[in-house]
């Protein structure tokens, strides 16, 4: 192959990859009962909705505290003009990496309770096992919030749900592994962002979006 030929592959890899993740994403949300025609809507809300941040507290902050508009995308160093100081710290929950994830788990426990009672238990424990996982391996980060290793959650979560509930493995996985996430990750240290340098800490946001729901989907495919 030439050596001119090697961008040009390359670039239509880059091109092509948006939409073999999003194919691969809509045949996890098959698995989980969802219908095909609704789930590549559900993975298009997911990634608009990204981009969107609902404050739910505000609370005031003793030293002012930086803001900028970019930083979801993590773009901010490239418009750095663009910051802003904050007198208030807004906590916020994003559309796309909590409230759909939460409404689909919501959609998944029901599912499974439909099955029987005698389910529940082994949902619990790999949520609980996935959220100890999720609170170790994260940490706030100055004008991030919290981050944490986007492939790790995913395995501990299907490895969980195939040990504890074979038969129902795959909304088991996903449950575990968007809750692990949302709890362990974003719940758990909230108290720890108030006392960094964050003027926006979005539950399911910047820093554990990826982690949410890549780690859910892909709990879903290893099962």
């Amino acid at each position: 192959m030439p050596l001119g030929m090697f961008p040009i592959l390359v670039l239509l890899l880059l091109i092509m990859l948006p939409f073999l993740f999003i194919d691969i994403m809509t045949v996890a949300l098959a698995k989980l009962g969802i219908d095909p025609f609704l789930a590549p809507w559900v993975v298009f809300f997911m990634f608009v909705g990204s981009l969107i941040n609902i404050p739910v507290l505000r609370e005031p902050v003793s030293n002012p505290l930086s803001r900028h508009p970019l930083d979801i995308w993590r773009a901010q160093r490239y418009w750095p003009q663009l910051e802003r100081q904050l007198s208030e710290r807004i906590i916020a929950v994003n559309v796309g990496g909590f409230v759909i994830p939460m409404l689909l788990v919501v959609y998944e426990v029901l599912r499974i309770l439909a099955v029987g009672p005698e389910v529940a238990l082994p949902l619990v424990a790999a949520v609980v096992i996935n959220v100890a996982v999720c609170f170790w391996s994260s940490r706030p980060v100055e004008n991030v919030g919290v981050v944490m290793p986007t492939f790790v959650p995913g395995p501990v979560a299907a490895i969980s749900a195939w040990i504890m509930a074979p038969e129902m493995a795959p909304p088991v996985a996903f449950c575990a592994g968007v809750l692990g996430p949302v709890i362990g990750a974003d719940l758990m240290n909230l108290g720890k962002i108030r006392k960094v340098q964050v003027g926006m800490a979005s539950i399911g946001g910047a820093g554990t979006f990826d982690g949410i729901v890549i780690s859910g989907l892909l709990a879903v495919m290893l099962t």
